[in-house]
């Protein structure tokens, strides 16, 4: 996915629809943010739909699948304000506070550590280096 793809979804996230808003807000070029953005409908992270108040205009929308990009977006966000930026230009907020997330395991209910989590391969014949080749 490309910077301007993420930018693009950032600010669809953050309410902005209209295609002039997303440039805006995304400060990508627009002759690449409208490539990206039909390349986002194609591959069903944002759908086209009419705009509420203009339904001669359609807006960018996330789909269930864009919506799934919402925690890994807010991490980024958070990153970003952490070791990116001296001062945040917004603030993520829930209902009346700051929005901070955890990561919960949704099977046991405990909270996730990141010396607690593995990859099983399920590809025979490979490992996390590649291909196995055996003598």
């Amino acid at each position: 996915m490309t910077a301007v793809s993420c930018r693009a979804i950032r600010a669809v996230m953050l309410g902005n629809h209209r295609f002039r808003q997303i440039a805006t807000n995304s400060g990508a070029p627009t002759d690449r943010l409208a490539a990206r953005l039909k390349a986002l409908v194609e591959s069903g992270v944002l759908e086209r739909r009419p705009l509420p108040d203009d339904a001669r205009y359609s807006g960018c929308y996330l789909t269930d699948a864009g919506r799934h990009l919402g925690a890994i977006t807010r991490e980024l966000i958070g990153w970003g304000d952490r070791w990116v930026v001296t001062a945040p230009p917004a603030r993520i907020r829930h209902r009346d506070h700051e929005l901070v997330t955890d990561t919960v395991c949704e099977t046991c209910g405990e909270r996730v550590h990141g010396e607690d989590v593995h990859r099983d391969g399920l590809v025979p014949g490979r490992d996390r280096s590649g291909p196995v080749t055996t003598p």
